[in-house]
């Protein structure tokens, strides 16, 4: 692989003080898609009185795909520094830690330490250049 992405941005972090605070949608607005540089991934942190959920966003030019931001291999996030991941040609997703090789489209790795496991799936969708988080994940939020 020889071009690398190294996307540096600012954490997304969404709060809510009580469960009642969620909104009543079908999906809850993570963050645009602008915010998720092309060919590169942007972590999403939500939190309420459940705990924290970590959500890992991957672009490729309109698509979009949600993962929990947690390497099978540790149990770790897999970047290195808030919100920066180590991407290759807008198609692989390289853990931060051990060097564990994701694809984009669906989180299966297939090089690395945890090769043959996927990354913990995160149904979003998007909504005039919004990056929405489905009511089936947001039930449990």
């Amino acid at each position: 692989m020889d071009s690398a992405n190294h996307s540096s941005r600012r954490t997304t972090i969404l709060v809510w003080k009580r469960d009642a605070e969620l909104p009543n949608h079908t999906a809850i607005r993570l963050c645009a898609l602008a915010d998720i540089p092309d060919g590169g991934g942007h972590e999403v942190v939500t939190v309420n009185a459940s705990g924290e959920l970590r959500i890992l966003l991957l672009r490729r030019g309109s698509e979009v795909w949600g993962y929990i931001n947690r390497c099978p291999h540790f149990l770790i996030p897999l970047n290195y520094r808030p919100d920066v991941f180590c991407t290759y040609e807008a198609k692989v997703l390289m853990c931060a830690h051990h060097s564990s090789m994701f694809r984009f489209e669906d989180g299966y790795c297939f090089d690395g330490p945890c090769q043959g496991k996927n990354l913990e799936r995160v149904q979003v969708v998007m909504e005039e250049g919004a990056v929405l988080l489905s009511c089936a994940v947001s039930s449990e939020w």
